[in-house]
């Protein structure tokens, strides 16, 4: 059976000043009103490794998201020379090496439920790593928090700044960090529709009012949303419009490594004084140092709480303080409740990776990350279908033999222009012929690269078929590659005299 963690508040000194989530809360509950302006929360710059990761990743996302469009990739003749590129005028998905067809969707449908499956493993594993290291909104809300701090400064110079009446200083500071906010913005929505056209074309369009409309409404609305959710909604678009901190309580168990405030190392808090003996009481100082440094605006101290993202910057904070006080770090480490409720009953704890769950996802993503390798390796690259006339349905030629029509669409999913030769079976003594051609002559044509040929055919069965239809299949056949598709041919022998 597992053990789990007390999570009731501590006895002995009190928790001290509450967070701004928490006071606004507090606020709603005692006033009984349902909405309630949004208290600003000033989080306090940290350095340590959580924070060195937090930036390398944040360089590291948005140089993947703002360089991409830019890569080049050759591809034969028109088509495009974009590694990455959402082509909805030629109806295709360029990946590198990879093109996807409006009709291949299933592998769009793959990698979502890929990625699913890889976000809920590692949530049971390390509980909301995506939350708090690569989501776009956190992303670009760390970004506009480092721009704030270079106009208004740190925590208190910014808490100062907006408590303060107007002026020439306070005017110009805010007037340029929301300048900058717009521009970060705005190369935020310029990038994104660099991936549904040629980049350079685009960019070129897009100053001289070539492009097309969709181009300018597109930036236009993830400027303004990137503006607004980064800059003055922040932790309200994770707590109240993302889904994923509810649905993650499903995925989290005692085992979870989360971002965790050790009780059984910390309690008794309290304030402590140099020289004082730290026996009888626990590691924390009551300083605030981990709320301070909270985006979200709460105190990990209380156990695991809907807001937390798990950034780490708390863990910073306290490792800081530590530091200062000569107490071991970690007080605040990525840890698991079973280990902490071990420790605090005096048993040496132990981390459980392989459980049910873990595996449950893990094996899912093998198998659904197996099925999408194993499509992509045995794509054909040609593909055929038939379509047979409805009207006339057949017809008697003058000698008795029997002709049914075809159009067939002949995809070429390759690079390069393919010839190929057609034919049918399941006709017996049945000839295929295309307009134009000599009689008996091999029916052959050519696809150009990426592109849909159709053709129209003619099977014609000698006199004497008894059967009122017959299944036939028609094959393609070029250098490398050969398709089939099933249809059927009609005799008109039951109207036969």
């Amino acid at each position: 059976m597992n053990t789990l963690a007390n999570r009731e508040p501590p006895e002995g000194p009190g928790p001290g000043p509450q967070s701004a989530a928490e006071r606004a809360r507090a606020k709603a509950k005692d006033t009984g009103g349902l909405y309630k302006p949004r208290v600003p929360i000033y989080p306090k710059l940290v350095h340590g490794k959580w924070r060195r990761i937090k930036w390398a990743l944040l360089i590291a996302t948005l140089a993947v998201y703002y360089i991409t469009p830019w890569i080049r990739w050759e591809r034969p003749g028109a088509l495009p020379d974009q590694a990455v590129l959402v082509d909805f005028f030629g109806r295709r998905f360029y990946f590198f090496g990879i093109q996807l067809w409006p009709q291949e969707v299933y592998f769009i449908t793959g990698l979502l439920v890929m990625a699913a499956l890889a976000l809920f493993l590692v949530t049971a594993l390390f509980g909301r790593l995506w939350c708090g290291y690569a989501c776009p909104q956190t992303v670009w809300t760390d970004l506009y928090i480092y721009v704030e701090r270079m106009f208004e400064g740190d925590r208190n110079a910014r808490m100062r700044l907006a408590a303060a009446p107007w002026s020439f200083d306070k005017l110009w500071r805010k007037g340029g960090k929301h300048a900058v906010w717009l521009g970060v913005a705005f190369a935020t929505g310029g990038a994104w529709i660099f991936y549904f056209r040629d980049a350079p074309t685009l960019l070129a369009e897009f100053w001289t009012g070539k492009a097309p409309i969709t181009s300018y409404i597109s930036c236009a609305i993830l400027t303004a949303t990137t503006y607004v959710f980064a800059g003055h909604m922040r932790e309200q678009v994770c707590i109240y419009m993302c889904p994923w901190p509810r649905i993650q309580g499903a995925m989290l168990d005692d085992h979870s490594l989360q971002v965790t405030y050790r009780r059984d190392r910390g309690e008794l808090r309290g304030p402590h004084k140099k020289g004082q003996t730290w026996e009888g009481r626990g590691d924390c100082i009551d300083c605030h140092a981990c709320v301070v440094a909270c985006p979200m605006g709460i105190d990990i101290r209380n156990g695991p709480q809907l807001e937390c993202i798990n950034c780490g910057l708390c863990i910073d904070a306290c490792d800081e303080i530590m530091d200062r006080v000569g107490r071991p770090r970690d007080l605040i480490a990525y840890d698991t409740d079973f280990a902490v409720a071990e420790r605090a009953a005096g048993r040496k704890p132990f981390y459980k990776f392989v459980r049910a769950r873990t595996l449950y996802y893990a094996l899912a993503l093998v198998l659904v990350s197996g099925l999408v390798g194993w499509g992509l390796l045995n794509r054909e690259p040609l593909d055929l279908h038939a379509l047979r006339d409805r009207n006339p349905m057949f017809v008697r030629l003058h000698d008795g033999s029997v002709r049914n029509g075809y159009t067939l669409k002949i995809a070429n999913r390759t690079f390069t222009a393919q010839t190929v030769e057609i034919a049918i079976v399941g006709v017996p003594g049945a000839r295929l012929s295309a307009p134009g051609d000599p009689p008996g002559a091999v029916v052959r044509t050519t696809v150009p690269a990426n592109e849909v040929r159709g053709l129209r055919v003619f099977v014609t069965a000698p006199p004497g078929t008894a059967e009122a239809s017959l299944p036939a299949v028609f094959t393609i056949r070029g250098d490398k590659a050969s398709a089939e598709t099933k249809t059927t041919f009609l005799t008109g022998a039951e109207s036969a005299p």
